[in-house]
Parts: structure tokens; C-alpha cells; sequence
């Protein structure tokens, strides 16, 4: 079945018998047994409910993995994934990722004695493994300064030591993106950006080809109990229907506001992996078919980057990423505020820096939008 086709209709299980062609959502928090010895196939909808295996088959399919399992947001899906580790591990780590990740990992998992190495390539990658180390996360495109990592490159080395590969494909979507493909163990989303992609729902996914793994993750899924309700698995559902035609839309309006912004004298640096300078140009063609809806770019002053911001009339200053809406982020704040003012200026975090994820918009208005508020 072709991609388009898949993210429609999903998975080919149904769960009702009245022919409804939208996946009912199954409210029920509880489920009847038909009768000891008997096991009922849905028992507790922490541990299992028909509308959320519905997204999860869905997900699965579409990055080509054997399992999903969907939680209350990426960082719920990011903290289970962590709670596979034991004081002393040891875990190599993109420098250069979402603030939450990197807050999650410094001020929790580091507290219950993971510890980390921070790297900025698939070299510095690699090198920075040791004898401890039992997983390699990596977050590419970077967010925000978008940068790009070797996904193959790591995954020859991971498999060869016996590390689990994690990729947090948010950015990219399996629409563009498929590090299974590449040599990744885990891959990660959240999904409460472009795969739902319509700025009204929380939701995280893990998907993974290993059945061992996959069991591991479940026992501490249903544990902790940070699972995806069902209203909000139906949400996520009906936004993958429509997720290869926004993701289109997405890049094409990105690519004609990098063009645009790159021409204006305000303007100081862009940071767009389609560009040919970018400097993971090449490896992005390589491993991914498309560049994505995210650019960063740096204004020469801290005043013209809050004059913008406080100008913009169709675009919204508000954190997230991947809707139909358009949204401007100023990182150093928002995003990535609880990152150390020294670390994050030596990743091109500062006061000039802002984000922004274009929506569905005409381009020609967002462009509009944006020479209003520089010239205003």
C-alpha cells in the first residue's frame, strides 16, 4: 500500500461491525472478560485500547517498524525510553536538540546516574563512544540550528557495539524521512507537531523493530501509565490523513521564505538545510527525500529580532512546530531557556536567533508578514 494511501485508511484492522470509515474512539477506560480461562484482548486502556492501537499500527506502517507505542507527548515517550537504562550507562547524544530532551536528560536521567556526552556529528558521535555506553540518541535536523547527522553513519558503528540507535524523526516525518531504513533501532516522534499537525492535541510515539525491545518499553509503558488517551488518538489519527499534502505544502512555502529571508539586508544568517551550502546538505539528499517545514535564522541585533516578533501579524510568536499555522519561536526563551546561557550561546542560541515553522499559509502573505514588521 503507498504512503499516501496508508496515512487515509491506516492500519487494515477494523474494530467495529457497523462499517464506520473514521475509527470509532473506544472511551471506555475498562473492558469485560468473556469468562475465566479466557483472556480478553483489551482489558485496561493503560495497557491497551482499540482507538490508540489503531495510531500505533498506523505509525508502525509508516515508518516501515513492527511496533508502535503512542504516550501523552514526546517527552513522555522520551522519558520511557529512558527508564530502559541503569545508573553507570552511558549515552552519546546529539548537542543540539529540542530544550525539553536536553532537560529531560540533564536535570533527570543524569540525576538518577545515566550520564551523557553531547556531540555535534556522526564523527564526534562515534568517537565519544566508550566501554559504558549503551545507546546513541540522535535528533537530526538539529533543533534549532538545524543541523544534520550521518543517520547510516552512526547506525554502522551502533550495530557493530551492540547499541540501540534512537532517532527522533519529528522534523522530518517518515513522509521524508525513514531512519529504519538507515540502521535505527528506535525511532521516535512527537507527535503532537507534524504528524498530528493541527496545534490541538499532546502525543508521543515510539516505534521499534525488535520484539524484545518491544516488550521491555510495554512493561514500562503500562507501569508508568503515560499512555495516549483516546480522543487524542483519534486526533492524531484523522491529522495523518492529511499528513503527505501538508508536508508538501510545508516545504514549499519554507523553501520560497529561506530564499527571501536569505535576500534581506536584516538578516544576518539562515539556517535551512535545503540550501546547497548548508553544510549536511549532501548527507540530508542521501537519507532523506525532502527538506522539511523548519528554518532558524539570526537578525543582526537582539532590538530588530524583538521588533520582528512584536510586528508579526499573520505569523504567532508561540513555541511548537509542524500545524497548519504558522509559528515563530525565540529559542533562548522559550524552547531552550533552561539551557545554561554559556551552552547555549556556544550552539548560536542568542537573543538574535529565532525559529520558524511554516504553516499552510499563502507564502506570498507570510513574506508579507514578515517585511512588515522588519520595515514597520
Amino acid at each position: 500500500m503507498d504512503f499516501e494511501t496508508l496515512c487515509i485508511h491506516g492500519h487494515k484492522r477494523r474494530y467495529d461491525e457497523v462499517g464506520a470509515v473514521v475509527t470509532p474512539i473506544f472511551a471506555s477506560a475498562t473492558f469485560s472478560h468473556p469468562g475465566l480461562p479466557q483472556e480478553a484482548e483489551f482489558e485496561y486502556s493503560r495497557l491497551k485500547n482499540p482507538t490508540r492501537e489503531h495510531l500505533e499500527l498506523t505509525v508502525a506502517a509508516l515508518e516501515g517498524g513492527k511496533h508502535a507505542l503512542a504516550f501523552s507527548s514526546g517527552l513522555a515517550a522520551t522519558s520511557v525510553f529512558m527508564e530502559l537504562f541503569s545508573p553507570g550507562d552511558h549515552i552519546v547524544s546529539s548537542d543540539d536538540l529540542y530544550g525539553g530532551s536536553h532537560r529531560l536528560f540533564t536535570s533527570i536521567s543524569q540525576k538518577n546516574g545515566v550520564n551523557f556526552t553531547f556531540a555535534d556529528s556522526a564523527e564526534k558521535i562515534i568517537s565519544a563512544i566508550t566501554p559504558n555506553t549503551k545507546a546513541v540518541f540522535i535528533e537530526t535536523p538539529s533543533n534549532p540550528m538545524m543541523q544534520v547527522v550521518d543517520i547510516a553513519a552512526v547506525a554502522k558503528e551502533t550495530k557493530k557495539r551492540g547499541l540501540i540507535l534512537i532517532v527522533d524523526n519529528t522534523f522530518m516525518t517518515p513522509y521524508f524521512q525513514r531512519p529504519f531504513d538507515l540502521g535505527a533501532d528506535v525511532v521516535l516522534h512527537s507527535a503532537t507537531k507534524y504528524m498530528s499537525g493541527h496545534h490541538d492535541v499532546l502525543a508521543g510515539v515510539l516505534v521499534v523493530n525488535d520484539d524484545d525491545l518491544n516488550e521491555r518499553l510495554r512493561i514500562i509503558s503500562k507501569t508508568t501509565g503515560a499512555v495516549l488517551s483516546p480522543f487524542d488518538s483519534y486526533l492524531a489519527i484523522r491529522g495523518i490523513k492529511t499528513l503527505p499534502l501538508r508536508m508538501e505544502r510545508h516545504q514549499e512555502s519554507t523553501k520560497a521564505l529561506a530564499q527571501w529571508l536569505k535576500s534581506r539586508a536584516e538578516i544576518k544568517s539562515v539556517y535551512y538545510i535545503g540550501f546547497e551550502d548548508h553544510p549536511g546538505y549532501e548527507i540530508t539528499t542521501r537519507q532523506s527525500n525532502g527538506f522539511g517545514g523548519i528554518l532558524s535564522f539570526t537578525l543582526h541585533s537582539e532590538d530588530v529580532a524583538k521588533k520582528l516578533l512584536a510586528g508579526l501579524k499573520i505569523i504567532k510568536f508561540a513555541p511548537s512546530l509542524g500545524g497548519v499555522e504558522s509559528l515563530m519561536t525565540y529559542p533562548m526563551l522559550q524552547t531552550h531557556g533552561d539551557i545554561p546561557e554559556e551552552e547555549r550561546l556556544a550552539r548560536g542560541i542568542d537573543p538574535s536567533l529565532l525559529r520558524l515553522a511554516v504553516g499552510l499559509e499563502s507564502a506570498n502573505d507570510l513574506i508579507e508578514d514578515i517585511r512588515q514588521a522588519l520595515e514597520g
